[in-house]
Formats: structure tokens, C-alpha cells, sequence
């Protein structure tokens, strides 16, 4: 990946952080949870001077004033916050704020990992209108990999700095929950360092439904045979109406939060994902973000924010409300917005597959700073029509 520049020194867990100038980078653990009091944002510890009130610092969107005024006082922004900053067209003054946040929280640095995707299936029995990955049993393109075959690619071009599998697939009709808790162990004795991160809420919700046991039974079994962490895919939006257009085979909000909150019970930390230039509003996506920070406030379990933007191309969503993909502007507001509003979540990824990584660079100076990993081969996005390596 040619944006990683830098020296690299090895450290505990291989966890990576590179410089926003890419001069360096160095690998140090970093599992810290932010988990002040709820309703502080954490941040707010490290105050600087406010530049609004000694008019060093004008926006064009006057009406973001009392925002700005809020975040550089270390105050937590409301709904209608949210929605003030969605509506306005004042991009550089969302990103000087989120770049504030990020920079109090994680000054010039940038994390990343060495990590590969694994998807085991793409046979689905749901037919989401925003998915372009999935397929039917018989249909052109499916498969299924037998465990033997995910483990030979696990291993493909695997080396010591190899930090993390990634794994998502399909809710397939006939595979027994079984395989996938054979998957987990077999990569765990296998790759005993690897950090496995694997299966949304989606899929979890699914093994449930299919086997009749409960979640935290399910998240149980998972963790015994090595499950590390939870993806935050399938979140989507919460809106139901929203949800009923855009994935209504999905589970709904509150099962998707109810699976996030039994694995942070169960000590198994999870990242969240919000989905995009869909047909969502500003007050759709507000509310998305609310709603996960006011389960942050409760469990403290979420790494890391993904916006994620909607990739029309081979979806019927797409044939349904004709969308161009996203521009640069409502990339980088998506995630200046997230850092701005979810002042308890450690982590706001740009993620570079679905941005480009030179949208994701610049993403670094909107409240960024995290930018995934090495990936290595990445499906789902690219059957929706991502071109990035």
C-alpha cells in the first residue's frame, strides 16, 4: 500500500500508529476505552483556548458558532446539533472542529493494522436492496469455502506482523452453526497471535434464530473457541422506515444494539458502522449516531466508528433511487460529524477501501484516525463497485 510510509518498530499486540505526515510510524498496543462521565465528553479534560471568543476563529455557517463554541468547551452536542451540522454546507469549519476533537484525543498519530478479510460465504438468505455480495445457493458466483479451504487462505502470504482476520460472510440457509465455530478454532490454533475479529450482528442474530439459542449463548460459544471482537457491519441506519427500503430481511435496531450490548457484557470489545448517501436524512443520521454513543455510555465496549458510504452499482437499491456514488465532501463530512458527536468512542475510521486512500489521508484533518489495514482482498464493496486496489 503505497500511503504507509515510514520506520516500523515492533511492540505488544502489533497495533499500529503512523504520523499524519507519514514521516514515522511505530506499533504500540492500543486498547484504551474512553469511559468518562456520560454526558463529558472525554476530551474535555485537555480544554484549549476558546479562539471563538477572541475572534481568531470565523465561520462561514455562522449558525455552527454555538456549536463551536460547545465542542472547544468541552460540552456534548445535542440532536439538534447533529442535524445543524449535517444541513450545512460549511465543510472546513466541521472538519477544524473535528480536528480539534481528534487532535485532544490522539494528537499527530494514526492507527492501523496488518490485517486480512475473510469471507467464507457469499450465499445469503436475506435479499437486501443495499448489498451487491450476496447470493443464492444456485445462483452464478456463489460459493461456500469448505473449513480447509479458509485455512489455506488464511495462511496465504502469512508472516509474524499478521495482526488480524477479519471475518464476514452470508446467512447461509444450510450451514450448521457448528462450521463457524469450527472456523474460529481451527484459525485460532493455527494463527495463536492472530486477533480474530468476526461476525456482525447480523450474522450473530441469524445463528440465533437458526440454532434457538440465545445470544449470549451464541457469543459464549464463539469467545470459547477464539472469537477477539465483533465487526460493526449490518447497523446500516436504524431508522425503521429507513431500514424497511434498504435491508428489511436484516435484523432491526434494537436486536443489532441487543447483540453489541451482550458482547460487551461478555468482555468481547466491537466496533460500529453507519451506512450512508442512501436515502437517509439528517435527522436519520443524528439519531444513528445518538444511539450507539448512548449504548457507549452504558458498556463503554465500542472501539471504533466506520462511515460507510452506500456503493450503488449491481444493487436493486440502486436501480430503485438512481444514486452516483459519494463525493469527497460527503465522505469527509460523514466522519467529521461522527467524531464531533460521539465524544465517548476511542476511534473514527476513514476507511480507505471505500473512500480511496487519498480521500482517506485527507480524512486524517476531519476527526480521523484510524485507517484500517492492509486488507490484502476485500469483496463486499468491490462487487459494488469499488476500484481501489
Amino acid at each position: 500500500m503505497p500511503f504507509f510510509r515510514g520506520r516500523l518498530q515492533r511492540r505488544r499486540r502489533h497495533r499500529r500508529l503512523v504520523s499524519r505526515g507519514f514521516a514515522s510510524s511505530v506499533l504500540r498496543a492500543d486498547t484504551r476505552v474512553l469511559t468518562g462521565r456520560a454526558g463529558t465528553p472525554t476530551y474535555a479534560r485537555k480544554r484549549g483556548p476558546n479562539l471563538l471568543s477572541t475572534g481568531q476563529l470565523r465561520f462561514e455557517d455562522s449558525n455552527l458558532e454555538p456549536i463551536a463554541q460547545k465542542v472547544l468547551g468541552g460540552e456534548r452536542l445535542e440532536f439538534r446539533d447533529g442535524v445543524s451540522l449535517y444541513r450545512s454546507s460549511d465543510l472546513l469549519a466541521i472538519g477544524y472542529l473535528a480536528n480539534y476533537v481528534r487532535e485532544k484525543l490522539h494528537g499527530n498519530r494514526t492507527y492501523f493494522n496488518v490485517n486480512r478479510h475473510i469471507n467464507p460465504t457469499n450465499v445469503c438468505v436475506a435479499s437486501c436492496r443495499l448489498c451487491a455480495f450476496g447470493r443464492k445457493p444456485d445462483a452464478p458466483g456463489a460459493y461456500t469455502m469448505a473449513l480447509d479451504e479458509a485455512f489455506r487462505l488464511a495462511g496465504q502470504g502469512w508472516t509474524e506482523a499478521v495482526t488480524e482476520f477479519h471475518i464476514v460472510g452470508g446467512l447461509h440457509p444450510d450451514l450448521p452453526f457448528q462450521y463457524y465455530v469450527d472456523l474460529i478454532r481451527g484459525l485460532k490454533e493455527r494463527f495463536p497471535s492472530v486477533h480474530l475479529k468476526a461476525f456482525t450482528a447480523v450474522e450473530i442474530g441469524y445463528y440465533s434464530h437458526v440454532t434457538r439459542l440465545s445470544i449470549r449463548e451464541i457469543l459464549e460459544k464463539l469467545k470459547e473457541a477464539g472469537l477477539g471482537s465483533l465487526p460493526g457491519g449490518g447497523a446500516e441506519i436504524f431508522a425503521p422506515a429507513v431500514r424497511r427500503v434498504i435491508c428489511d430481511h436484516k435484523i432491526g435496531a434494537h436486536t443489532w444494539l441487543q447483540v453489541h450490548r451482550t458482547a460487551h457484557e461478555l468482555g468481547l470489545h466491537s466496533n460500529a458502522t453507519m451506512l450512508y448517501g442512501h436515502i437517509e436524512s439528517a435527522e436519520d443520521s443524528t439519531d444513528h449516531l445518538l444511539e450507539l454513543r448512548k449504548l457507549q455510555d452504558e458498556t463503554h465496549g465500542f472501539q471504533t466508528l466506520i462511515p460507510l458510504a452506500f456503493h450503488p452499482a449491481n444493487t436493486e437499491l440502486g436501480k430503485m433511487v438512481p444514486r452516483h456514488e459519494t463525493t469527497g465532501f460527503m465522505d469527509l463530512k460523514n466522519v467529521a460529524i461522527a467524531r464531533l458527536l460521539l465524544d465517548n468512542f476511542p476511534h473514527v475510521k476513514a476507511y480507505w477501501i471505500m473512500m480511496t486512500p487519498r480521500v482517506a489521508q485527507v480524512a486524517l484533518r476531519f476527526g480521523a484516525d484510524d485507517i484500517d489495514g492492509t486488507v490484502v482482498e476485500e469483496k463486499i464493496y468491490h462487487d459494488a463497485g469499488a476500484t481501489t486496489p
